[in-house]
């Protein structure tokens, strides 16, 4: 007598099951490890976060599939992957993004206008307002990203290198800083300092000179050479930098700048809006 048709099927479902559980891993999708932004010290001013980890690509460890894809690296993909973002900055042109089109106001569209509009939609109980500014303030950091790293590595710089190269620079003649003083500057351990110390000194960058107002400390000193490159990637970085403001005129630069400053000083002063 054959087999019962339901139990048939439940025994391919199981077989199907366990052919699926034998395959090599190598069959499956890589996970991505999430951007973290700004490593601690980045950005051409030191503007990166503190933070408890160094960042291995900044620090001589493994170059991975992971961090060759950083903003900036050759063959790495520029901006927001679709869906990528908190609030969805990613969305696809094609999912409801109209870049360049005119709202009825005659202001012209973005793919953020979008998005808070889809929230909007989905969330009508919240309100997404913030998103018509911090939203662009994050797509522009990412563009803003790309193109300082871009600037450093056209001069054989990478962002750490230039964080620590330029704060002995806008330190002045003699162009020397104490360790301590470079640790304020770029936001890092000590370990991580020294290990960026003695690397910028072996690539002839910097080097270590006694400091004759304490026995045992010493101060670092930027050399010529150290000197005419961060020189030379500021100029390149500022050329960068204007394009990405050319659409803005001086008055609206100056206009953009002093809400932002409005920002970021609580911040600065250590008293963030909404810390506990």
């Amino acid at each position: 007598m054959g087999e019962p048709t339901g139990a048939a099927d439940q025994q391919r479902e199981l077989a199907g099951k366990a052919d699926l559980e034998r395959q090599p891993l190598d069959t499956y999708p890589a996970p991505q490890a999430p951007s973290r932004g700004l490593a601690p010290g980045e950005g051409a001013t030191g503007e990166g976060l503190p933070g408890p980890w160094p960042d291995p690509r900044k620090e001589g460890g493994p170059r991975t599939a992971t961090n060759d894809n950083a903003p900036g690296a050759a063959g790495a993909d520029p901006g927001l992957r679709p869906g990528e973002g908190a609030t969805g900055e990613g969305l696809p042109r094609d999912l409801g993004g109209h870049r360049g089109d005119h709202s009825p106001g005659g202001k012209e569209r973005d793919e953020v206008d979008d998005l808070v509009a889809a929230w909007r939609h989905q969330r009508p109980d919240l309100d997404v307002a913030p998103l018509q500014v911090l939203s662009r303030v994050s797509r522009l950091a990412r563009h803003l990203d790309i193109a300082r790293r871009s600037a450093f590595a056209a001069h054989g710089l990478e962002s750490w290198e230039f964080d620590v190269l330029s704060a002995l620079r806008r330190a002045g003649p003699p162009f020397q800083l104490t360790p301590g003083a470079l640790l304020r500057a770029t936001l890092v351990t000590s370990g991580t300092m020294t290990n960026r110390i003695d690397r910028l000194a072996a690539a002839g960058h910097v080097s270590r000179e006694p400091d004759p107002r304490d026995r045992r400390g010493v101060l670092v000193t930027l050399s010529e050479q150290g000197k005419e490159a961060v020189d030379a990637a500021f100029t390149d970085l500022l050329e960068r930098e204007q394009a990405l403001l050319a659409s803005l005129g001086a008055d609206q630069r100056r206009s953009l700048a002093d809400l932002l400053r409005i920002l970021l000083v609580p911040f600065d002063e250590g008293s963030p809006p909404g810390a506990r």
